[in-house]
């Protein structure tokens, strides 16, 4: 398990993908943010119907982590924008890290080579869910950054309308955790596509998205130290679960 750990994290953190999607992380909330602001009090106009539609930017920085309570929402064609694209995004990011980097085990014949020498297929599941959920948390870290730079930068408020830091913390701990809930589905789409990752991707943001809705209400920007514990109850059941139905795909399937 130490080696397989070892051998991941040595991949992960030298990998130009890993570095990639983390730049990414950052860059989007900076983008959305700036943008979205500029394009504050645009009008379109529907040609069929003549009905304006007013596009209202994010007015609190921290919108770009959740919804806050006393926040009004900022419609664009009848839909939150920052409501929608906000943190949660990065766990459906997240898939393209663990299905190609699974997907690359079995392509390259490295993941045969491993079980030949008797490597168990738990130890194999367990070191990709720990390398997935390592990724996924600097992920959300970079996203929560980029989006109190992209505030500072559109001179938005930083206002938390009665909540506190803690809440925040909370909120982001809540978060890293649920992490293993959908890093888990992942990991047990990917070892059932194996090579195939165009096939891991799209199973893996189908299966993600049956539970992405549920994400802003398990870990609101109210969150307390009852929201995380039930992220990491959560989480461990997700991964122990799946993972032992990824371990006996492992087994019961062919690995090429």
């Amino acid at each position: 398990m130490k080696s397989m750990l070892r051998v991941d994290f040595r991949r992960m953190f030298k990998s130009k993908l890993f570095y990639i999607l983390i730049a990414c992380a950052l860059l989007i909330p900076i983008l959305m943010t700036v943008m979205l602001t500029m394009m504050d009090g645009t009008v379109s106009v529907d040609q069929k119907t003549g009905v304006e539609t007013v596009m209202q930017g994010p007015e609190n920085a921290w919108q770009s982590i959740g919804t806050l309570p006393t926040a009004d929402a900022a419609p664009m064609g009848g839909m939150d924008v920052m409501a929608m694209c906000n943190i949660n995004m990065m766990f459906m990011l997240v898939a393209v890290f663990i299905c190609l980097f699974i997907s690359d085990d079995f392509r390259s014949g490295y993941a045969k080579n491993l079980f030949t020498v008797r490597v168990k297929r738990g130890d194999y599941v367990i070191s990709k869910t720990v390398a997935g959920f390592i990724c996924g948390s600097f992920m959300l870290i970079a996203y929560f950054i980029g989006s109190m730079l992209g505030g500072a930068i559109s001179g938005l408020s930083f206002d938390l309308h009665g909540l506190t830091a803690g809440n925040i913390a909370m909120c982001m701990l809540a978060k890293i955790f649920l992490m293993f809930v959908f890093v888990a589905i992942f990991v047990l789409v990917s070892v059932a596509a194996k090579q195939k990752a165009w096939l891991a991707i799209c199973g893996s943001l189908g299966g993600g998205m049956l539970l992405f809705m549920m994400v802003s209400m398990i870990t609101p920007l109210h969150s307390t130290l009852m929201h995380v514990m039930l992220c990491v109850a959560g989480g461990a059941m997700f991964a122990f679960g799946l993972g032992a139905a990824s371990k006996t795909i492992l087994k019961k399937t062919s690995l090429v």
